[in-house]
């Protein structure tokens, strides 16, 4: 029974989805919503395939920019996390500052970013980086401050340094806190590359969709938004598999 439920349980997501392109497809064909608005789901794979060269050309370039902004957001968000755990006077000064940058719209930073940097790849990595060491900073002083005190206090007993502390006691806590910051920032990296994209730039998914869109070619439009779907569903399920390998009890678990 519980195969059968499970076997159900994963084809269900699979179910949903079909059925939502057949009434999108029933949609277009009958013309209840006009072609050049809402093309079909025929007409989007059919524009993925025959621009796809072009389109891995330019997911080439936006992957590179989420991975180095991505890859340095991690950093500095574990690296603020684990300053601000240590130090209580600046977990007060910067705690407040890190909730005001994200109140401040992405697109809102993005032209000056631009202005200061330019069209280069600069200007997209610090985007990147500030929309994705916030979910890492957030998850890893939550760990921080979950560690049950009678541990931290257990340690302190048999004489363990902070550093040893640190090390035995809190870290491990934290990891499941710190993937869970990861996979939202993993998925925020590529909306954050594209958005970059879109103010400026000669490569990249943004501008293609910049460009598909001034000409109307809505087709197109809708595949580069599958192929950054599916680009950032991609890197969620690379995070899910590095925590699979770092702490391989959690999936027995589950599988119980």
């Amino acid at each position: 029974m519980k195969k059968y439920l499970s076997t159900i349980n994963k084809v269900l997501p699979a179910l949903g989805i079909l059925s939502i392109l057949l009434l999108w497809q029933v949609l277009s064909m009958l013309e209840i919503v006009p072609a050049y608005m809402l093309p079909g789901p025929t007409d989007v794979l059919k524009a993925f395939v025959l621009d796809l060269p072009l389109l891995v050309e330019h997911a080439r370039v936006t992957l590179i920019e989420a991975f180095l902004g991505l890859s340095i957001g991690v950093v500095l968000g574990f690296i603020v996390a684990l300053i601000m755990e240590n130090f209580k006077f600046l977990y007060k000064a910067i705690y407040p500052i890190l909730i005001v940058t994200q109140t401040i719209p992405t697109v809102a930073i993005a032209p000056l970013l631009v202005l200061w940097f330019g069209y280069e790849m600069q200007a997209k990595i610090v985007l990147i980086v500030l929309v994705t060491f916030f979910p890492v900073t957030i998850g890893v002083l939550d760990g921080f401050k979950s560690v049950d005190p009678d541990v931290i206090r257990l340690f302190k007993s048999m004489g363990a340094t902070k550093l040893q502390t640190l090390w035995m006691a809190k870290l491990p806590h934290v990891r499941s806190y710190f993937f869970a910051g990861l996979r939202i920032s993993a998925a925020y990296s590529i909306v954050g590359a594209v958005i970059s994209e879109w103010l400026g730039g000669y490569n990249g998914l943004g501008v293609y969709m910049t460009r598909v869109r001034k000409s109307y070619a809505f087709d197109k439009m809708f595949a580069v938004i599958f192929l950054i779907s599916i680009l950032s569903i991609l890197l969620i399920q690379l995070v899910d598999l590095i925590q699979h390998l770092s702490m391989p009890w959690l999936k027995t678990k589950k599988g119980e």
